[in-house]
């Protein structure tokens, strides 16, 4: 063989060997791609089907919370010194939310600010922490000290700042999200570790609850209807 030929052998085999390496490299980057683009859209869908049942659950809700107000704004009317009527129109404050309630329950501290966290609490993981929290009989629930009632949105404004019943919830010092529930502590408990505490783990973000006695504060809204009337039933 050539002397000249013999000595080229060796440069283009590493020449060949860099290309291939590089191609490889670039199918694969291209797989990771794919499988990126993948997940972001599933992620997305199922954003925006929780959002859909939400919006359907806030809305049923609300003609919920439209035919409590009318029972207690006629159990004002005849309540009187009755001990009966009184106990209930406790019953429908308590269930409205101007009544602020205590009872056994649990807390949960949410904190997502730390260095490993992939990505932040949004309003659509808030939102279904709280629906679990009501699938598990949760009867009062509030995210730093904002009581939810059927009429409160979670939202956020802007890029950075979620707000409750219109309101920012946002914290600069302490835990950034704390939510207290009240009902059946076990059952509490076992809905929020096994349904939402587990995945909220995976993106790094640091989650405790605990079994306790907890303060729920009052609606701070106020509860107005423009455009919904009462029916009133007719009589034969």
């Amino acid at each position: 063989m050539h002397p000249v030929k013999r000595a080229l052998i060796l440069p283009v085999t590493l020449v060949a060997i860099a290309l291939g390496f590089l191609i490889a490299l670039q199918v694969q980057t291209q797989k990771n791609v794919s499988l990126a683009e993948q997940i972001t859209a599933e992620r997305m869908a199922h954003m925006k089907t929780v959002l859909a049942n939400s919006q359907t659950e806030n809305l049923r809700l609300k003609e919920e919370q439209k035919f409590l107000v009318d029972q207690l704004e006629e159990a004002k009317t005849q309540v009187g010194t009755d001990p009966r009527l009184l106990a209930e129109l406790v019953q429908l404050q308590i269930l409205e939310g101007t009544q602020a309630v205590e009872g056994p329950g649990i807390q949960i501290s949410i904190d997502d600010r730390g260095k490993n966290v992939l990505r932040t609490l949004g309003p659509e993981d808030l939102t279904k922490i709280v629906n679990t929290l009501k699938f598990a009989g949760a009867e009062a629930i509030s995210i730093n000290d904002r009581r939810v009632v059927s009429m409160t949105a979670i939202v956020m404004s802007g890029n950075s700042t979620i707000l409750v019943n219109e309101k920012p919830i946002n914290r600069i010092e302490g835990i950034p999200y704390e939510l207290n529930a009240i009902g059946d502590q076990e059952t509490l408990y076992d809905f929020f570790t096994k349904l939402e505490a587990q995945n909220i783990k995976l993106w790094g973000i640091a989650v405790s609850v605990t079994r306790k006695t907890v303060h729920i504060p009052t609606y701070k809204g106020a509860y107005t209807f423009r455009y919904a009337e009462p029916v009133i039933p007719l009589t034969n």
